[in-house]
């Protein structure tokens, strides 16, 4: 047994006494914080969170889609989040870059219907520096219109990527459709005519920051390891000054009350199955939270996975395969709504209706109040839960800070959810499910039954052993919530030929589809109160089942989760549920509705053709359709052995757990009856290989890349790690494809660079541990760009990837990154399930704890040791190229004749960058016909690999 202990004594001492999970004034937030406003109107909140190293600023400006008034100009909120990188007279966006760089910050932005907030969590040595250079882009942003129109090409490369995603697009429409006067009548991407237009109004974009970008609409939030007097003095250095000319001001135009019901449908023009979401004009958050919070209540209650509705339609009668509830907090009235994805369009209307009659009931009944306190005490065990990281506590405030620019905001919202009772529940539901506020939007690609546009009205709808020796690592924290892995060392590189896809489905059936003793559905209910989740995890060496539950409640997560592994339901309704559920993972959120994630993956077929890594874990279509029960029921007999098991756990472990862990394991077989997976034999390409997808889709998405001959651990790893993140950090502007192809081109949305395997990138910035390999590759992800510039993309990947080869790192580049990542490696391991995922994958690798081990590599390391390593596993000549495109033989033509690919502007640029694309445009690729080979999309991932 491994024991860590990663919570130090005196930060023992500060969360003990501040971390309730109920206090006597119903405050949520366990923390002192300070708050000022200064002379200027900005409003400062200062938290210590008591977690060291680390400090959070995020900057919540009240200017979001809400606030794009006059007709024509949508957009324009989320277009300044980009903007606000492009630097100032002071600090350029090279400059600005270099500064995170050196902190070892991630740092973002993002925009919603309400507000935009600019974020980043750094080393709080660096806090100085980044108040700094913040507040500078704050009071001193400039660009010029060459810089906003290529910006704004940016932008609508954004929407482009977005414009793949069915329930983006049902957002879209429901919108436009719901609201006639308010702003909330788009999105936060805004109008594609308005997108399309954005170059021509430069001018206006001016007015629009002027207007909003203001000290009076904007909070500063510094949280973390910060002394407050210290950092408000820093706060007055630099934010005191910031006194902005006066400008004028704009009404939010009120929406006039709903007139509905309202029906849209969205036709949509490739296969996917039918969405069916039902929603409401819903109440606004403040200026008295209750009403929201007791909506928020009933859509917990009568819509989540524990509901009636979601066991009837997803687990039992099995005809949805998606059910979710979107109702976010928000300044005006806004939608509140259930979004259903239904397997059998003939279902569409009946999904409706059962969605409906669900609302008439919560206007009929009154919640049990026993039920009712359970969703309040999973609404508050859920929310401490969060407050495991610096990171992840500034970023909460910032969510609910921008309201009223207060830090009490949340506290009054959990203050409402305290006092609710179930008459309150029942008023609210009568006041809002109403004809008149009814909104029903659904998509499809071919014809629904003829009646789902016929509203019903909603009086219709109204109406029920041994202990054993475990190979165990434990983090022991003071942290009150456990994070407890169940890792075996088996994954879809064990799925047997024919029934790819089994390593996943038999987890599946583990974790959602219950124990011998108790269905799926009462597992969900049982746990719902104590705000626990069993999840699992498979990829191509491992299954990772983890369980996040409080401390306090162990004894009855172990109760309902242990039985699932260790005496599986194995109910034949559940097995065809799950069995459905992932078929659609791979037709439908795969091949249909993600090209650039698809790119990646088939790339990987062609690396690693013939072998089991040669799929993605979800299987392929004929595999998935081939296992049966009894190969699920088989497969986890044979692979879920303890010979094969790693345990960890983090967090104030309570006594008794891992003892108990000991007795009810020993249930399962000592030794696996699988073979060893082996060590798959990667393809090796010689020259360019090409393997065009054809699919109807706008945009072309491109990875590129080969197979490597090493993995963690081996001799230049961490030295190709290092050239990695120089030539394509995930998310980042500080890589090198990104500003060549991104940022200085606007070709597309971002671009990066990977030596490992990282799934689910479209949507975090690190990659998810226990996703170890015997085998990696090297690749270029390029997201997608106009079909028409596909080839000069593929030629700016290649010749910056040539020009790392031929001259490598300068040793300031190489201190940078360096830099960089020896403080960024904490941000990527700050959380509990990373600091206990990386230590599992550590032992696997046979290494030391994964920070450790790279901030010792990296100390050790030279600019000569990271360019040698370049040279010997980097290739630009010898690569495999997967791209998704429409015009598949187009593309071909054009690689195969390697004519010179042309690029055009919006802006005007500088001669050096018009002198590169010359360069460029006629690089020779040499691509023989022979070597690119088209396909249907429907044909990926059909059968055998």
């Amino acid at each position: 047994m491994t024991r860590l202990r990663t919570v130090p004594a005196l930060l023992l001492a500060l969360l003990l006494p501040t971390l309730p999970v109920f206090a006597d004034d119903n405050g949520i937030l366990p923390f002192d914080a300070h708050t000022e406003t200064l002379d200027n109107g900005l409003e400062v909140i200062v938290v210590n969170t008591g977690f060291p190293n680390l400090v959070s600023v995020q900057i919540p400006v009240q200017t979001g889609s809400r606030n794009e008034v006059e007709p024509g100009k949508s957009g324009f909120a989320h277009f300044f989040e980009h903007m606000m990188f492009r630097g100032t007279p002071n600090v350029s966006a090279a400059e600005y870059e270099a500064a995170m760089t050196r902190a070892g910050a991630r740092r973002n932005a993002y925009t919603t219907d309400d507000y935009t907030n600019y974020y980043s969590t750094f080393a709080a040595e660096d806090l100085e520096e980044v108040l700094r250079i913040e507040a500078d882009r704050f009071q001193n942003l400039d660009y010029s219109i060459e810089d906003f129109k290529t910006e704004a090409r940016a932008v609508l490369g954004e929407y482009n990527k977005n414009s793949a995603n069915p329930v983006r697009q049902i957002l879209e429409v429901q919108r436009d459709n719901a609201y006639s006067q308010h702003p909330y009548k788009h999105t936060t991407m805004g109008f594609i005519e308005d997108i399309e237009d954005m170059p021509n109004e430069f001018d206006y974009s001016r007015t629009f920051f002027e207007r909003w970008y203001r000290p009076e609409y904007t909070a500063l939030i510094i949280a973390g390891d910060v002394d407050v007097d210290a950092t408000m003095a820093l706060v007055k250095q630099y934010w005191g000054n910031w006194n902005p000319p006066a400008a004028e001001t704009l009404e939010i135009p009120a929406q006039v009350a709903p007139a509905g019901p309202v029906y849209t449908n969205v036709e949509w023009p490739s296969d996917t199955l039918p969405y069916v979401t039902v929603g409401f004009h819903g109440p606004a958050v403040l200026p008295d939270p209750y009403e929201w919070a007791a909506l928020n209540m009933i859509f917990e209650l009568y819509f989540s996975e524990t509901s009636a509705l979601y066991k009837r339609l997803v687990e039992q009668e099995q005809v949805v395969d998606q059910f979710f509830t979107y109702a976010p907090p928000r300044v005006d009235p806004y939608l509140a709504t259930i979004f259903a994805r239904v397997k059998d369009p003939a279902q569409a209307t009946y999904v409706r209706d059962e969605i409906m009659k669900t609302f008439a009931l919560a206007r009929a009944e009154q919640v049990d109040a026993e039920r009712l306190d359970e969703a309040k005490s999973n609404l508050r065990y859920g929310f401490t839960r969060g407050l495991d990281n610096t990171g992840d506590i500034a970023a909460e405030l910032a969510s609910w800070v921008h309201f009223e620019r207060d830090y009490d905001t949340l506290n009054r919202v959990y203050a409402a959810y305290n006092t609710l009772a179930a008459s309150d529940l029942h008023e609210v539901a009568n006041a809002y499910f109403t004809d008149e506020r009814l909104v029903v939007t659904t998509l499809a690609k071919d014809g629904l039954p003829a009646d789902i546009g016929e509203l019903p009205a909603m009086a219709v709808m109204a109406p029920v052993a041994e202990p054993v020796e475990l190979d165990l690592l434990v983090q022991d924290n003071a942290l009150p919530v456990i994070n407890l892995k169940l890792l075996f060392e088996v994954g879809s590189a064990h799925d047997p030929a024919g029934k790819e896809g089994l390593a996943r489905l038999a987890a599946s059936m583990i974790t959602d589809a219950g124990s011998r003793a108790m269905a799926i559905s009462e597992i969900n209910a049982a746990m719902f109160p104590i705000a626990a989740s069993f999840n699992a995890q498979v990829d191509k060496e491992m299954t990772t089942f983890t369980g996040v539950f409080a401390a306090e409640t162990w004894v009855t997560f172990l109760d309902l989760a242990l039985p699932m592994l260790l005496d599986p339901g194995f109910r034949e309704a559940d097995f065809e549920r799950m069995r459905d559920a992932q078929l659609n993972t791979l037709t439908e959120d795969l091949r249909n509705n993600n090209e650039e994630w698809l790119s990646k993956v088939a790339l990987q077929r062609q690396v690693f053709r013939g072998t089991p890594y040669a799929y993605p874990s979800v299987g392929t279509v004929e595999g998935i359709q081939a296992i049966t029960l009894d190969d699920v029921r088989a497969f986890v007999t044979e692979a879920y052995a303890l010979g094969r098991l790693k345990i960890g756990i983090n967090g104030d472990v309570p006594e008794g757990l891992v003892e108990r862990l000991g007795v009810e394991l020993a249930a399962l077989p000592a030794e696996s009856g699988l073979e060893d997976s082996g060590v798959p034999v990667a393809n090796i390409p010689h020259g360019l290989q090409v393997e065009i997808i054809e699919k109807d889709t706008r945009a072309t998405a491109i990875t590129l890349g080969h197979p490597l001959d090493l993995i963690r651990g081996d001799d230049d790893f961490a030295a190709l790690w290092l050239a990695r993140t120089w030539l394509g950090e995930h998310r980042s502007a500080m890589s090198r494809l990104y500003q060549r192809i991104r940022e200085v081109r606007g070709m597309n949305y971002g671009d990066y660079a990977y030596i490992e395997s990282f799934d689910n990138g479209m949507f975090q910035f690190f990659p998810d541990p226990n996703n170890a390999r015997k085998s990696q590759l090297f690749e270029m992800w390029i997201r997608p760009v106009e079909p028409k510039n596909a080839h000069m993309a593929t030629r700016i990947a290649i010749h910056e990837l040539q020009q790392l080869i031929d001259n490598g790192l300068s040793e300031a580049a190489f201190e940078d990154v360096r830099n960089y990542l020896s403080k960024n490696v904490f941000v990527m391991t700050s959380t509990q399930d990373q600091q206990l995922g990386y230590a599992l994958d550590s032992n696997w690798y046979g290494i030391d704890e994964f920070a450790d081990y790279m901030r010792a590599e990296l100390a050790d390391m030279t600019v000569d040791d990271v360019n040698a390593a370049i040279r010997r596993h980097f290739s630009a000549e010898n690569l495999f190229i997967t791209y998704v495109t429409q015009d598949a033989e187009g593309l071909k033509a054009a690689l195969a004749e390697d004519a010179f690919s042309p690029m055009s502007y919006d802006a005007d640029k500088p001669q050096a960058l018009l002198d590169e694309d010359q360069l460029i445009g006629a690089l020779e690729l040499d691509i023989d016909a022979d070597d690119i080979s088209i396909v249907p999309v429907d044909s990926v991932f059909g059968g055998a690999q």
